[in-house]
């Protein structure tokens, strides 16, 4: 919920502030009428309208994020974003090659992240199961065409070796 109390010389009442896609959404309530502050019912009545608003515009972005997760986002190099190729240093201080998967859980709502690696699963076992795990974590069904368009995007060997010396 994002209703906050401001309480300051410039401005006393609730403010109502959500991010989406990209656009910050803000609005303020004041809770003073003929320079008087209100209370009671009448402060009780603002708060009501400010908790109604960000209840719709937190439907809308609710809307925005699953329609988000539901589209393939490129990054400038043309990795999935949340899902990219590098190069991962062992314990043992070896590089391996690995795709490594940090998104926002819709299930968990907090960041997850793994790392498949590519020596182990070769390049489409492992983009596979960096794809399984994006999926589960943003409510995509394998049925679905975005999954298939994401197990499609399967990298090429000199796609990954390009990955790879860039990240270097």
């Amino acid at each position: 919920m994002s209703v906050e109390l401001l309480d300051n010389p410039r401005f006393h009442g609730f403010r109502v502030r959500r991010q989406i896609e990209g656009k910050t959404y803000q609005e303020y309530f004041s809770l003073k009428a003929a320079g008087k502050r209100l209370r009671g019912a009448k402060r009780a009545a603002v708060k009501k309208v400010a908790e109604a608003r960000d209840a719709e515009l937190a439907a809308i972005q609710k809307k925005s994020k699953e329609r988000a997760d539901k589209e393939i986002h490129l990054d400038e190099t043309g990795q999935v974003k949340g899902i990219l190729c590098r190069l991962k240093r062992e314990k043992s201080g070896t590089m391996t090659p690995v795709f490594q998967v940090g998104i926002m859980s819709r299930v968990t709502n907090k960041i997850v992240n793994t790392t498949v690696s590519i020596n182990k699963h070769g390049i489409p076992g492992a983009w596979e199961r960096a794809v399984d795990f994006y999926s589960e974590h943003k409510n995509i069904s394998k049925r679905t065409k975005i999954y298939k368009d994401l197990i499609a995007r399967c990298p090429k060997k000199a796609q990954v070796n390009k990955f790879l010396k860039a990240s270097k």
